[in-house]
């Protein structure tokens, strides 16, 4: 068994915390495990690339190009940027929630409309699961934890090889001890969503 995830997004949207996650989940199941990160001016919104390989024979951490099993697009705009890392057959999970880039909010650019972004994916893959993963923590409590509710969502992907119970426990030992109630929370809403 072999598993690969490409996480895709923009700085500051938890995509390192989603792939540690992932990966500790896989290490907790007995998989070898092998993680390797891009990230451009990620503390400036920049784009993020995490990808999480697992499974019993894993050796690098690089996945060739249309060899994911499943996207985790954190962003729609990236999501679709990213779709060559995916084939047919892979799962493309879609927040609907855009981050806006510096030159949209300025006003210079304008952002993709989401229905076009939809298209797009679908037009490669019909295996696309679209989730509102930010105005879904909105509802839990604070919009930083939509992660946490894009960890969730994958939980209740079917076929995803790593249960419920070991992606949330992963998840709540990666947190601060303050927020634990909060991700949890939006965990379970992520998976409500999907399920």
């Amino acid at each position: 068994m072999k598993y690969t995830v490409q996480i895709v997004g923009v700085g500051g949207q938890g995509v390192l915390l989603a792939s540690m996650v992932l990966g500790n989940a896989a290490m907790e199941m007995g998989y070898k495990v092998a993680m390797s990160e891009v990230h451009g001016m990620a503390q400036r919104g920049g784009s993020v690339l995490s990808t999480l390989r697992f499974g019993d024979d894993v050796i690098s951490p690089l996945e060739a190009a249309g060899n994911a099993d499943l996207i985790m697009g954190f962003e729609p705009a990236e999501t679709c940027r990213n779709l060559p890392l995916a084939n047919k057959d892979s799962i493309i999970l879609m927040n609907l929630d855009p981050v806006l880039p510096s030159m949209v909010a300025a006003g210079f650019e304008e952002y993709p409309d989401i229905d076009s972004l939809k298209k797009a994916v679908l037009k490669q893959n019909k295996n696309l699961h679209t989730i509102d993963a930010t105005k879904i923590a909105i509802e839990a409590g604070k919009s930083v934890v939509a992660n946490a509710v894009m960890i969730g969502a994958v939980a209740a992907m079917k076929g995803f090889p790593i249960p419920k119970d070991i992606l949330l426990s992963n998840l709540i030992s990666q947190v601060p001890e303050k927020s634990r109630d909060l991700n949890a929370k939006a965990f379970e809403m992520g998976y409500s969503a999907m399920s």
